[in-house]
Order: structure tokens, then C-alpha cells, then sequence
């Protein structure tokens, strides 16, 4: 028995798979072969915007054209914050909420033996404080990602999240713990810390992000400790000194922004403002010179005027993001903002273009001011024209000449070159 996955959406979504991956070839199934035909496929999906909900629907009619033979389950946060809506998918034959993942292969089962279809969500409320999955591989790759938080309390105005994730829940120390020696064990140099607030890590459990990241940093082999997106309001001074001190950990933070505008943020019920995470900022710089400071960045929020997208704009290039994820805002049936005004399409679309070309500038300016610089580079993966490509410590994308099979090291690079979205380097 073969089964097949499709993820959709962030970090946690695929740190969600790939311990999906391990309790299924636990119950005896392989991964199915490029090229071949399922047995079971699975589609976990993303409801953070419209086009993700889109994007899951209509690789469901897909699947369960490409393979009619197969059983095709739905999961993840759309039929978790939208049972109905998956509900619909009459091509499914397993539908249920990111909440039981851990049942997915017996239900799956039940359904094969029974042919009735299975519709099961269940609230994130009646389960235990944390689910108990854990991985230690991560086919392909040279980082791990490991899951140590789940749900929000933050309830942003546009936002479905804490009803797809539900409240923080946080992965006890000694689990973290465990799960970060195996992946040592298995040979990761590098790993992210990933959570969907992610910030508020350990607020249920009386400890703090600090405590994680000095976990991961005891652990022999782990040479690199990452941090997924993090909230600006949730790490104070006394957060950061702590942090400070852990020498493995990359001088890269991903804060996300959303707006340049305060009018914006306010209606966003984002809880800081542009002057707090302005001077946050200078406080990383401060203690990691040089490091990369990436964010999101939304554009056409209900109401959001010429002139607060202009001071997104001017925002953006004040604080000189190393790489900005734009998108456009989506309305979600259920949030506050989609009661709001929502302005008219071609006014959306011509801000997202100018969002993209203000992103794309601030990544080049970030990527040239690397050259001439030397920095460790984790090498991953070998390109078609013979180099090899991988990330700095701040996760800038470089190319180097190398020989042999050096995946999985991590080498010193002088950058030598700046291209539009990677840079060049030599081993030194």
C-alpha cells in the first residue's frame, strides 16, 4: 500500500505532513514512487487565504480524477475552521481537522473496509493540550523543522487562524528535547523552530521561547538553531539577552509587520505600532549586527488609503527588510474585516504590484550588501549545472563550486557576486 501527499501553507503544515508520512510507513505503507499510483492520497491544506482554500479544493478534484482508485483524505486548518466547506468536497472520502491528524491512518482504514465516508472534526478543545507526533526525518533536506507550538489567542481582524489551530498549546521541553537528539542522531546540521505563534511558546506551560532555543543549543550536532515568524510585541529585552547568549542560533528574524501604517494595524487588531517595532528592530541590530530582518506584508486591508500604503511603502524601506513576503488581502467569511468596506479589486491589484517591486528592491539591496562578506553556508542540494546551492546563517540563498558530496556541511563562503534573488560565492 502506497500513499501520497500534497501540502499546502506554512512550516507547521509541513512539519505536519511529514509526521503524517511517519505514522502511516509506522502502519506499514510506503511513500508512493514518482510516476506511480497512490493508494491513499492525502491533502493537507491552508485556509489562511481564499486563493489557499481554492488551491485545496482543486487539488482534491484533481487527485480524485488523476487516481479513482485511490482514498483521498482532506486535512488541515480549511476543514478545520470550514467543516461545511469541506464537508462539500463530495471527491473526498476522509475529511477531517488538522485536531485529529494522529487517527488519520486508522480512519482511513475503517474507510476501506466499509466504503462509507468518513466527515470527522473535532475541536480543538476536546483534544490533549498537545498532540504527541514527532519526526525524525525530513526526507531531502538538510534542515529539520520541528513543531514545538500550536494555535494563537491573537485573533487578528482578518485572520481564521485560532480558529483553524485553536489556543497555544506548547510541546513540553523534555519532548523538544527528544525529538531535536534523534534529528542530530540522523545527521540534521540545522533546525527551525516553527509555530503558529510561535512567540508565544511555552505561555501554558511556565517557560519561555528562550527555553527552547537553550534546549536545541545543548544538543551535540545541531550547529544551527532557526526561528520561524515570530510576533514584535511578545519579545522583550530580557527575551532577547537570552537569546543572545545562545551561539548557534541565526542571525535571522522574520517579525511579522503586515502594515507601515498605524491607522492599519489598529484595524487589523495588530498589538503594536510602527514606533514599537521600528525600535525593536534597532534592538536586534544592536545585538546581532548584521542580521536579516524578513517579514509579511499585507496591501488593499478595508480601508487602508492611498496614504497608509504609501507609509507601508516608506515603512518598508525605513526598516530595509532583507526579503518581504507581500500578499493581498483576502477576505475570510467569519473575521471582523470581512464585515468592513472592502475596496475594489483594481485598486487591491495595483497595490500588490507596487508591494512586489518595494519587496523585490529591498531583497537586491539586501543581497549586495553581502558581497564581499564571508559567511557559513549550509550546502543542500546539487543544481543541474554542476554547483551547489544553500542557505548563510542569515538564509541567503548562495552558489558555490564544490567537489564531491559535501550536502549537509556547512563551509565558509566569500560572496563574491549578488544575482536578482541569490548570491554567488567561492569555498574559502
Amino acid at each position: 500500500m502506497t500513499v501520497l501527499f500534497y501540502t499546502l501553507g506554512c512550516k507547521v503544515n509541513q512539519y505536519d505532513t511529514q509526521t503524517l508520512k511517519e505514522l502511516f510507513i509506522r502502519r506499514g505503507y510506503a511513500l508512493c514512487p514518482p510516476g506511480q499510483t497512490p493508494d491513499v492520497v492525502v491533502v493537507n491544506t491552508c485556509t489562511v487565504t481564499a486563493e489557499s482554500d481554492r488551491k485545496g479544493r482543486q487539488a482534491v478534484r484533481r487527485y480524485a480524477r488523476r487516481y479513482p482508485d485511490a482514498v483521498v483524505c482532506v486535512t488541515g486548518c480549511m476543514p478545520q475552521a470550514r467543516a461545511e466547506k469541506a464537508d462539500a468536497l463530495a471527491e473526498a472520502h476522509v475529511v477531517i481537522g488538522n485536531a485529529l491528524n494522529p487517527r488519520l491512518p486508522e480512519l482511513v482504514e475503517r474507510y476501506r473496509q466499509t466504503g462509507e465516508r468518513i466527515v470527522q472534526v473535532s475541536a480543538h478543545r476536546d483534544q490533549p493540550a498537545f498532540d504527541a507526533l514527532s519526526s525524525d526525518n525530513f526526507e531531502g533536506r538538510t534542515r529539520a523543522f520541528v513543531k514545538i507550538e500550536d494555535g494563537c489567542n491573537r485573533f487578528c481582524s482578518y485572520c481564521l487562524i485560532p480558529y483553524a489551530r485553536g489556543r497555544v498549546r506548547s510541546k513540553p521541553l523534555a519532548a523538544v528535547q527528544a525529538e531535536l537528539a534523534a534529528l542530530a542522531a540522523n545527521g540534521y546540521r540545522e533546525v527551525v523552530l516553527a509555530g503558529i505563534d510561535l512567540t508565544a511558546y511555552g505561555a501554558d506551560l511556565g517557560l519561555t521561547l528562550a527555553d527552547a532555543v537553550e534546549a536545541a543549543q545543548q544538543i551535540p550536532g545541531i550547529a544551527r538553531v532557526r526561528l520561524g515568524s515570530m510576533e514584535p510585541d511578545q519579545l522583550p529585552d530580557p527575551l532577547l539577552d537570552r537569546l543572545q547568549a545562545c551561539n548557534k542560533l541565526c542571525p535571522q528574524f522574520h517579525l511579522s509587520l503586515q502594515s507601515g501604517s498605524d491607522a492599519v494595524l489598529k484595524a487589523m487588531n495588530r498589538h503594536y505600532d510602527t514606533a514599537f517595532y521600528a525600535d525593536l528592530v534597532a534592538r536586534l541590530r544592536e545585538r546581532w549586527s548584521g542580521c536579516a530582518v524578513t517579514t509579511d506584508v499585507m496591501c488593499g486591508f478595508p480601508g487602508e488609503t492611498d496614504e497608509d500604503f504609501a507609509a507601508t511603502l516608506a515603512f518598508m524601506e525605513t526598516v530595509g527588510f532583507a526579503r518581504v513576503h507581500a500578499f493581498l488581502y483576502s477576505p475570510r467569511e467569519g473575521t471582523p474585516a470581512a464585515r468592513m468596506e472592502q475596496l475594489p479589486a483594481p485598486v487591491k491589484n495595483a497595490r500588490m504590484a507596487a508591494l512586489c517591486a518595494a519587496a523585490d528592491r529591498l531583497q537586491q539591496a539586501f543581497l549586495q550588501a553581502q558581497v564581499g562578506s564571508a559567511r557559513p553556508v549550509l550546502l543542500e542540494r546539487r543544481r543541474p549545472d554542476g554547483s551547489w546551492e544553500g542557505h548563510t546563517d542569515h538564509y541567503v540563498p548562495v552558489r558555490v563550486a564544490a567537489a564531491g558530496s559535501p550536502a549537509g556541511q556547512i563551509l565558509p563562503v566569500l560572496i563574491t557576486a549578488a544575482e536578482e534573488d541569490f548570491c554567488r560565492g567561492t569555498l574559502l
